[in-house]
């Protein structure tokens, strides 16, 4: 249980705030039972005894939105929580102050009106009453897909690098054959561009498993990636196998930053890309260059050479 969670026990235990039917959006363990638990990250949803990736509309007297590093997240959860609410009905924002409550609560309070907060564990807990007033239009818009990059690509807040073309991706895609074929994966598929990329350079691939333990990114990867070769999953490849055995597998591990920040996760995926190539197929990596993978990919595949190396990334191919 995060700290931000705890804070958000404590209002309840305190009696700041009152129990009552509620739904929780990036739900950790709910604060007491009667809570419809959201959570789109398949490794916190697999946590939870009861939880759905997506809510569905209702009319709730009481909303918890558990708050992220990222803003536009948050504007957009917050936004997704008021439509939720009956007239009326509360909704509760808790986040570490390292991770800018403080801030946001201001947003909030211009935005909706703060009814009042609550500072523990070095989090804040604010809340706000449904009236009249609609959360600001850009925070409504962050709730649906936007058009990003060349706007030939749609994401939204939630995913790894949601509203650009990662570095690290495009320089992978640069050192992408064109000789791919059979049945392809993209472990971390995030928005879909490698994979978008792999079908434009790779004529002779017959399938392609997009694979993210964001369920958000499955989203926008859909709307990315319209080919019918292509297959969605919503797996934590740290903790569940993959669906097929592949010829190829590309991956960008965003183990760097965001919610999954240590390199042992890194190693992991590249341990089941390992066990889900075939004999002789095919993995290419593009990770930070300082990050410890090169003793992983010498002990978990035949072979495995440097494509390229500009200081910032490393792009690595290994045979299996």
């Amino acid at each position: 249980m995060s700290q931000a969670t705890r804070a958000l026990l404590h209002a309840f235990e305190t009696g700041a705030l009152a129990e009552r039917r509620a739904f929780f959006l990036r739900a950790e363990d709910p604060p007491f039972a009667d809570i419809a638990c959201e959570q789109s990250f398949r490794p916190a949803f697999l946590k939870l005894k009861q939880a759905t990736p997506r809510l569905q509309g209702g009319a709730w007297p009481l909303g918890l939105v558990l708050l992220t590093k990222h803003k536009e997240e948050n504007f957009a959860n917050i936004a997704r929580g008021w439509a939720l609410l009956e007239n009326g009905g509360t909704l509760v924002c808790a986040g570490a102050n390292d991770d800018g409550a403080a801030s946001l609560e201001k947003h909030v309070a211009k935005a909706l009106g703060v009814d009042d907060t609550l500072s523990k564990f070095h989090c804040r807990v604010f809340w706000s009453t449904k009236g009249d007033a609609p959360p600001p239009t850009y925070w409504r818009g962050l709730t649906g897909l936007q058009p990003v990059s060349d706007s030939s690509w749609r994401s939204k807040p939630g995913i790894f690098a949601w509203d650009k073309i990662d570095d690290g991706s495009a320089l992978l895609a640069r050192y992408l054959p064109d000789d791919l074929s059979g049945h392809v994966a993209d472990f971390g598929c995030g928005w879909g561009y490698l994979s978008r990329e792999v079908l434009a350079r790779s004529p002779d691939v017959q399938h392609i498993d997009l694979i993210d333990a964001e369920n958000i990114a499955l989203d926008a990867a859909r709307a990315n990636v319209a080919d019918e070769r292509a297959a969605y999953h919503w797996l934590d490849l740290t903790a569940e196998p993959a669906p097929h055995t592949y010829d190829a597998i590309v991956c960008n591990p965003p183990f760097h930053t965001g919610r999954a920040s240590t390199p042992a996760l890194g190693q992991q995926v590249i341990e089941a890309a390992s066990r889900a190539l075939k004999p002789g197929g095919r993995f290419y990596m593009v990770a930070n260059r300082g990050l410890p993978y090169e003793p992983m990919l010498k002990a978990n595949f035949s072979s495995f050479a440097t494509l390229t190396d500009n200081n910032k990334f490393k792009v690595s191919r290994a045979v299996r």
